[in-house]
C-alpha cells in the first residue's frame, strides 16, 4: 500500500495536532486543509490546500474530522458519499455510540468506503484497555477516572450555549469513576447567567454530573489543555480473587487525541467498507510498519 493522503476537516486544536501527526508519519501526505468558508489560518504553509469541502481536493484516501460530535455525521456524510474513508473522535458513549456506528455504517456501504468512528482515548483508546482488562479478569468491575483537565467535547458544548461568548469546561475527578464538571464562562453582553447555567445542565453532555457554573472575565487565562486518565479493574480470573489491573495516560489532551486519530486513518485505508470502532480493529492495521517488522519487535 503506498502513502495514504489525509485530509484534515477542522482546524482547532486537535486538528492542528493532526495535521503536524499527518506531516511526521513515514506512510503518509498531506491532502489538504477543509474550513468553513475555506480561509486559510495564519502559518499555514503555502503548499497545503485550503478548501471549503473536501471534493475540491485532489485524490483524498482518508478524512480525519477534527469537528464537534455534534456536527460529524454532516462531514461524514459528505466523505462517505464521495468514497473518502473518515475517521471521528465522537465522544459520547452507550446507545448514541451505537446509534452512531449504524448510521456511519449505512453510508460507508453506500459509498464503498469506511469509517472510524469514536476513535480518540475515550471512547477509543480507553475502550481498548477495557477490554483488556476484562480479557484477564472476566469477573469484575472497572472504573474509569478523567482528569483533572479540560474536557475538549464539554467545553464545545458550553460555548454553542446562547449568551456565551466563550467557556471552558473542566473535568475533576471525585473518585471510583466518578466526576464532577467545572464550567467557566464569559458572557455575552446582556446575557441571562441564569439562563446560561439552564441550558448548560440540561444538556445531555452534562446533565448526570455535578456541575458547578462560574461567571469570569477571560477565559483564555484559565486554559491548560493537560488531561489524564486512570482505568482501574479489581475482579477474578478463572476460579481466583483478588484480580487488579491498573492503567494511567497523562498528557496534551489535543495531541493524544490527534495520534490516535491520525493511527485509525492508517487503519481504515486497510479495512473493508463498512463503519469500525477501535476494538473491531487489528492493532497492526493501526501502526506503520511491516507484519513482520510489528510482529518481531512487539510480540
Amino acid at each position: 500500500m503506498g502513502n495514504v493522503r489525509v485530509a484534515v476537516i477542522g482546524y482547532g486544536n486537535v486538528g492542528r495536532s493532526a495535521l503536524a501527526t499527518v506531516a511526521s508519519a513515514p506512510d503518509m501526505n498531506v491532502a489538504g486543509v477543509v474550513r468553513r468558508r475555506g480561509m486559510r489560518p495564519p502559518g499555514l504553509a503555502d503548499d497545503i490546500p485550503v478548501v471549503e469541502d473536501v471534493t475540491d481536493l485532489t485524490a483524498v484516501d482518508v478524512a480525519v474530522l477534527t469537528v464537534p460530535t455534534r456536527l460529524v455525521g454532516e462531514y461524514a456524510q459528505t466523505c462517505l458519499a464521495a468514497g473518502i474513508c473518515t475517521v471521528d473522535s465522537f465522544d459520547l458513549h452507550g446507545d448514541e455510540t451505537w446509534k452512531h456506528l449504524q448510521d456511519l455504517e449505512r453510508m460507508a456501504l453506500n459509498g464503498g468506503a469506511c469509517a472510524v468512528i469514536a476513535a480518540g482515548w475515550d471512547p477509543g483508546t480507553d475502550s481498548m484497555v477495557r477490554a483488556m482488562m476484562e480479557l484477564v479478569a472476566s469477573r469484575g468491575i472497572t472504573h474509569t477516572t478523567f482528569g483533572p483537565g479540560i474536557s475538549l467535547g464539554h467545553s464545545v458544548v458550553c460555548r454553542d450555549v446562547v449568551g456565551v461568548r466563550d467557556a471552558v469546561s473542566f473535568t475533576v475527578p471525585a473518585g471510583n469513576g466518578v466526576h464532577r464538571r467545572e464550567v467557566y464562562v464569559e458572557l455575552e453582553e446582556g446575557a441571562s447567567l441564569e439562563s446560561v447555567v439552564r441550558q448548560i445542565r440540561e444538556d445531555p453532555y452534562f446533565v448526570d454530573d455535578e456541575t458547578s457554573i462560574t461567571p469570569v472575565d477571560d477565559v483564555d487565562r484559565l486554559v491548560d489543555l493537560g488531561h489524564g486518565v486512570s482505568l482501574q479493574r479489581r475482579g477474578a480470573s478463572a476460579d481466583a480473587h483478588n484480580t487488579l489491573s491498573r492503567f494511567e495516560m497523562r498528557g496534551t489532551n489535543p495531541a493524544m487525541t490527534a495520534e490516535v486519530m491520525v493511527s485509525a486513518a492508517r487503519a481504515a485505508g486497510r479495512m473493508e467498507p463498512g463503519a469500525y470502532t477501535l476494538l473491531e480493529i487489528p492493532l497492526l492495521y493501526l501502526l506503520p510498519g511491516e507484519r513482520e517488522d510489528l510482529v518481531r519487535r512487539l510480540v
